[in-house]
């Protein structure tokens, strides 16, 4: 019984410690979710307005003509006559994708050209009316990797306690129930976060709405942090009920043998002893009889008449 419960104790210890790890590495990364977003290709200013297909246009549009640039442009036969330039540019062409990863923390952007991220606070881009929910599920997050520290540790204190049985249980019932407890937690606050970004995408700045979105990596951490919370707890219990149901079975097989071992005096002499004791009579006749009866126990002997004072001493002869 030593080695399978101090197996089971190790096997929960294991996946406490993994569902510990994965909620820290989900909790402190920004893969939640990922995605693409659609911005507007940038203005003529940003690329120089030599790579501006209608600069011509923009120029008479704002009143600041560049007769020599459309000049020169028509001359080369790079616009048509009359120096006027088009973009033939429609729906989607006007506009460049790129990626984006979100987490409880951070929403970080890729720069257009390929030059980094740009990262922004999510609590921030959050909608005033979903920051409430958003801090309680940061909050419970939290919780949720306390308790999951508490448990771990019990759970440790009761492998070193092996030896002792009474105390190993109440270790592992302790950490049974902070394990349970960080899962419903975790559960919560997974879902929570869920539920505000959700309502970001829909109603967040319009810079940052994302054009399509998936969960990421640090999602599936998340929930694998919790499953394996769950199994560890669960673990943790059948453990614990399966040594209560072992020590009440022992007990239970105990008391039967104890009641089944053969008794060597026979009830009716015990009874007739105890009379014997509470009248003071002699010692004699119940030696007699108490050897009889240890020599033949299943023998029923009938009660002895008082012997007279002659009888006695004829017998002590």
């Amino acid at each position: 019984m030593k080695t399978s419960r101090r197996g089971r104790a190790l096997l929960a210890v294991a996946l406490n410690l993994l569902a510990l790890l994965f909620a820290t590495t989900a909790f402190l990364t920004t893969h939640w979710c990922q995605g693409t977003q659609r911005v507007p290709k940038p203005g003529c200013g940003q690329g120089g307005r030599a790579n501006c297909p209608n600069s011509g246009a923009n120029a008479t549009a704002n009143g600041t003509a560049a007769p020599a640039a459309t000049a020169a442009a028509a001359a080369a036969g790079n616009g048509p006559p009359g120096g006027a330039l088009y973009s033939w540019e429609t729906g989607d062409d006007r506009f460049l994708f790129r990626n984006f990863h979100t987490g409880i923390w951070y929403s970080c952007e890729e720069e257009l050209g390929g030059l980094g991220e740009k990262c922004r606070s999510f609590i921030d881009l959050a909608p005033a009316s979903e920051k409430g929910v958003l801090w309680l599920s940061v909050v419970s997050e939290v919780l949720y990797i306390l308790l999951l520290v508490v448990g771990f540790s019990l759970m440790c204190l009761e492998l070193f306690h092996s030896s002792n049985v009474i105390d190993g249980l109440k270790l592992n019932a302790f950490a049974a129930v902070f394990t349970v407890l960080s899962g419903l937690l975790g559960m919560v606050a997974h879902m929570m976060y869920t539920q505000v970004f959700q309502v970001t995408v829909s109603l967040g700045p319009e810079d940052w709405r994302p054009h399509s979105w998936d969960y990421g990596w640090s999602f599936c951490l998340a929930w694998g942090s919790f499953t394996c919370c769950m199994a560890a707890s669960v673990t943790t219990l059948n453990s614990y009920t399966k040594t209560v149901i072992e020590f009440r079975h022992k007990r239970k097989v105990f008391e039967q043998g104890y009641r089944e071992e053969p008794t060597f005096i026979h009830p009716e002499a015990i009874r007739y002893f105890r009379e014997r004791i509470e009248k003071g009579d002699g010692h004699e006749e119940d030696l007699r009889l108490d050897c009889r009866h240890e020599r033949y126990p299943a023998r029923k002997w009938p009660r002895l008449q008082e012997p007279g004072p002659s009888e006695e001493r004829g017998a002590w002869r």
